[in-house]
């Protein structure tokens, strides 16, 4: 049962750039997916289109069976809370402690406390984090933060992890460490993981499936795939 559907798939942004070329995918529910691609190659632009940060100009993008391309900006909230995402920026809180910026996501779904103290417990134990929970983000290292974003993205449960180069920041020891909790969040509860990256080093090691675009286009697809990416000049 695939999770994503794209189906010929353009986005042309209003300065004429063609960000996606006609773009066919089928992501499976379970799959972990690398999405590769050089500077302008339509990574970020695909990733967006799959939380609705952008609508593509023509065609249908599919989540969970929701083609996300026809939804009401008024409804795009209840799509994003069936999705985990992490950025590359943290994006935490910095008043708040580590347990309090995890919980912060299921207070705005209306969950009532006591139901929330259990998920972040569990969120913050399956990345590593439970005994930082009364932590401030400044006083974290920025690998400590990365984890602290993963655990808010899955603290929902949700089928779908987006991650947008969510190693960008850190150093190749780090890097690693937060794709092995990406792993296991996969391998464990079955969550749909999609990350856009530009490492080279996780993506070989891996041995996941990888998309490559190029230039808006669909250059390779592989089940075990590895980083190549033709530089454009």
């Amino acid at each position: 049962m695939n999770l994503i559907e794209v189906k010929n798939c353009y986005k042309v942004y209003n300065n004429g750039v063609t960000a996606i070329a006609d773009l066919n995918l089928a992501i499976a529910r379970g799959e972990f997916v690398f999405v590769i691609g050089a500077s302008g190659s339509g990574k970020s632009t695909l990733i967006k289109m799959l939380y609705r940060e952008e609508k593509p100009t023509n065609g249908k993008v599919f989540v969970g069976g929701i083609n996300v391309a026809k939804l009401r900006n008024s409804k795009v909230f209840k799509l994003r809370r069936k999705l985990g995402i992490v950025f590359q920026d943290f994006k935490l809180l910095p008043k708040l402690t580590v347990y309090e910026n995890v919980a912060f996501a299921l207070e705005a779904i209306g969950l009532h406390s006591k139901e929330i103290r259990p998920k972040v417990i569990k969120a913050l134990e399956n990345v590593g984090l439970k005994d930082k929970m009364r932590s401030f983000p400044n006083q974290l290292s920025g690998g400590e933060q990365q984890r602290v974003c993963i655990a808010r993205s899955i603290v929902n449960e949700p089928k779908l992890l987006i991650c947008d180069e969510p190693t960008g920041n850190l150093d190749p020891d780090i890097s690693r460490e937060i794709v092995s909790i990406l792993d296991k969040i996969n391998k464990e509860f079955g969550t749909t993981i999609i990350m856009a990256t530009h490492d080279r080093d996780i993506v070989n090691k891996m041995k996941k499936r990888v998309i490559l675009l190029e230039n808006g286009v669909l250059a390779s697809d592989e089940k075990k795939g590895s980083y190549v990416v033709h530089e454009s000049h």
